[in-house]
Order: structure tokens, then C-alpha cells, then sequence
């Protein structure tokens, strides 16, 4: 028996007004930043530029993943696209440990082999980019609601504290002179642009490779469906995630030889459980009352089979 959760609310206009908006400013300010960092000889500043195009790409995938996940499910496309936010993700925050590695490389040299630089131009221009990039978070928060925009707001969010950073990096360098602020200043920004990347690769990498959610636990599952009346036992439990906020399941539930009249009150209670307690909206449950030879991918307990009737019946409905 199948339960279908409703398709996924439209991310809506106001979530493409942010990101366009976003797009435009944070391209803007790569521009900038690329031509002062130049200018200045600041490897922070660069260190923002490649920081910021990163961002400029990891808005476009969102943007891009916002406009597929209003897609409808097609019959080649039976989930519709609810995975492209979670993919976009996955690319940004990969792209952005690739970038944090270059930093720290280049960060690291630069310690070796201190470069003069511009301290006044280093602090206006990251002024502005803090600005920027905290009036484009406040407004990403806003409408963060799966892993997808909350990427991107992670991206606008870690910007503004580095930027914030480099402000203060350039007031330490006016005041005493010391260059090797910079590139020290560098391997904080690389590492937290790290750090902050690390938990959303982790995540969409499980979405992706369909694990079970980090904050569901199957024996828990297992023994909230077993608790209802007329359930003998739930086994081949899988659980996974179809986008960053739904999920779906499926299993197989031994009951009593009834009529289909009196199982369906069973789904119903199933059910009721899977979405008021797990969150699980979209689930195919198949009732069985004999127990499943290894056939398929079930596989029953040893102690189950020999309790268990002869099989005779093994089937699905609808």
C-alpha cells in the first residue's frame, strides 16, 4: 500500500528575488574585491574575491536548483527534481573546501615570503563587503528552508564574519606594520570557510547515497509501527531522504490473515505514526501474514520464520 505526501511547496518568488538580487550584488563585489586586492597586494583581500566568485556560483546552483524543485514529477522523473537543491549544495560546499585548501597554500607561502600591502584600501573595501554580504544572509535566513538555501546562506553568512576579519586584519597592519597579519589573517578565513563547508558535504553526501536521516533511528521506527494494534512485526525497513525536507519508507508489516477492510484501519494508524511521529509523509507499506523467505532483498529472523504460518501468500495492494 502506498502513502504519497503532497508535492513540495513552491520555494516561491520571494526565494528567486533574494537570490537574483544576491547574484547581482555578490558579482559586483568579486569585481571589486579582485581589483583591490590587486591593487593593495592583500592576499586576504584576493582570498575574498575567490571566496565571493565561489559564493556567485553557489548562488547560481541554488537559483538554478529552486527553479527545478517547482518542477512536477514526470513518469520519467517519478520524484520529480527534489534532489537538484541537495546536489547544488553538495557542489558548492565541495568547491568551497577546494578553495579553502588554495588559501591556506597560498597563506602559508606568504608567511615565508611577507608581501607589503595596503591596509586603508584593505579596510574600505571589506567594509563594504560586509554590508553586502549581511544584508544577502539576513535575507537568505529568511528563506532558508532545506539544505539548498541553507548553503547558500552558510556561504553569505561565513563572508561576512571574514570579512569582518579582514577589517580587522587591516586595522592591526596600520598600527603596527606588520604584514604577516595578512596571510595569518588568510588561514583563519580558510579554515573557517572549512569547517563550515565540512557538515553540508557530510549531509548531502547521505542524502545522495540515500542513508538513513542522521536524526532518525530505525529501531525507534520499527518499534513505533510494532506498537500498533494488529502488527505482528516490521521488517526490510528502509529509510532515506528524497530532498532535505522530505523523506520517504518502505517495509513490510506481518499482520493476522484479515480481511483487506480490516488492514486498511491498520495503514491508517501506520501511517498517523510514520507522519506525526517521524516526519515520513510518503511511504509503501506491504502487508504480508506469513513470514518472507530471503527473496527480493527481505530478509526475516531465523526465530520469526519458525514461528511463522507456511507461506502461501506474498503479495502487494495498492
Amino acid at each position: 500500500m502506498h502513502v504519497h505526501a503532497a508535492p513540495a511547496a513552491p520555494a516561491g518568488s520571494r526565494a528567486k528575488s533574494v537570490l537574483s538580487f544576491s547574484l547581482v550584488a555578490t558579482l559586483a563585489y568579486v569585481v571589486v574585491t579582485l581589483v583591490a586586492g590587486i591593487r593593495a597586494h592583500s592576499l586576504a583581500l584576493l582570498s575574498e574575491a575567490g571566496h565571493n566568485a565561489s559564493d556567485f556560483l553557489a548562488l547560481l546552483l541554488s537559483f538554478a536548483a529552486v527553479y527545478f524543485q517547482t518542477r512536477p514529477a514526470t513518469d520519467a522523473k517519478t520524484f520529480g527534481y527534489q534532489r537538484a537543491g541537495v546536489l547544488a549544495a553538495f557542489i558548492n560546499a565541495a568547491t568551497l573546501i577546494l578553495i579553502s585548501v588554495w588559501i591556506a597554500i597560498e597563506a602559508i607561502h606568504r608567511l615565508s615570503a611577507p608581501v607589503a600591502v595596503q591596509p586603508r584600501l584593505m579596510m574600505i573595501v571589506a567594509a563594504a563587503g560586509v554590508v553586502m554580504n549581511g544584508v544577502i544572509a539576513a535575507l537568505l535566513w529568511g528563506v532558508a528552508r532545506d539544505v539548498n538555501l541553507r548553503s547558500a546562506f552558510l556561504h553569505m553568512a561565513g563572508d561576512t564574519l571574514s570579512t569582518a576579519a579582514v577589517i580587522a586584519g587591516g586595522a592591526g597592519i596600520l598600527f603596527t606594520g606588520r604584514n604577516w597579519i595578512d596571510p595569518v589573517l588568510s588561514l583563519v578565513i580558510a579554515a573557517l570557510i572549512f569547517w563550515s563547508s565540512l557538515g553540508i558535504v557530510r549531509e548531502t553526501l547521505n542524502i545522495l547515497l540515500e542513508g538513513t536521516p542522521r536524526d532518525c533511528s530505525l529501531s525507534e521506527i520499527r518499534a513505533g509501527m510494532e506498537d500498533v494494534e494488529g502488527v505482528v512485526n516490521v521488517h526490510d525497513l528502509h529509510v532515506w531522504s528524497l530532498g532535505s525536507q522530505s523523506r520517504a519508507l518502505a517495509c513490510h508489516v506481518c499482520i493476522a490473515d484479515i480481511p483487506p477492510s480490516e488492514s486498511a484501519c491498520i495503514l491508517v494508524k501506520l501511517n498517523h505514526v510514520l507522519k506525526d511521529h517521524f516526519g515520513i509523509a510518503h511511504s509503501t507499506i506491504q502487508f504480508e501474514h506469513v513470514g518472507c523467505h530471503e527473496l527480493a532483498g527481505c530478509v526475516v529472523p531465523i526465530e520469526q520464520m519458525a514461528s511463522a504460518e507456511p507461506a502461501h501468500h506474498h503479495g502487494h495492494s495498492h
